[in-house]
């Protein structure tokens, strides 16, 4: 799937109040539930994942990928997106504190590899997370995302 099929407009939030790591995942656990996109207890697991394994979530300076397992009340693939008002810190010494957080809540083990990759490709670009520092809307971050993504297959 691609990225445009699991970020969809109401899996995106900005200038999201947190205090904790576990409420930015939270905000981003309730994108998802309220989308249909996960059982309410997805968002407990991602806590619970991040707990077991450690910080490593923090992909890069800034940016956390919090997911839990497709058993774990997965309903159908997405990517929860949020921008936090004031950045927080995971645990992570060389990437805290974390402004931004999409949380993956894939299907299977294979589903949503293309999605992660275009999500690598938009991440892996210093003017795309310029542009995502500046955005003060939803519409705005999700667009974003979206016209960052190439036409054709990288």
């Amino acid at each position: 799937m691609k990225l445009a099929d699991l970020l969809r407009p109401s899996l995106v939030a900005v200038d999201v109040d947190a205090k904790t790591w576990q409420e930015a995942i939270e905000a981003c656990g309730r994108l998802l539930h309220e989308d249909g996109a996960t059982e309410e207890r997805f968002t407990a697991a991602m806590i619970r994942v991040a707990h077991e394994f450690g910080p490593y979530i923090v992909i890069a300076p800034g940016i956390a990928l919090p997911h839990a397992y497709p058993e774990d009340g997965v309903l159908k693939p997405s990517m929860a997106l949020v921008k936090l008002k004031t950045p927080v810190k995971f645990g992570n010494s060389q990437n805290d504190p974390v402004w931004l957080v999409v949380a993956l809540a894939p299907i299977d083990s294979k589903q949503h590899i293309q999605g992660l990759s275009e999500l690598a490709f938009v991440l892996s670009d210093m003017a795309n997370i310029r542009d995502l520092m500046k955005c003060t809307t939803s519409q705005e971050l999700h667009d974003v995302f979206h016209s960052a993504v190439p036409d054709k297959p990288q």
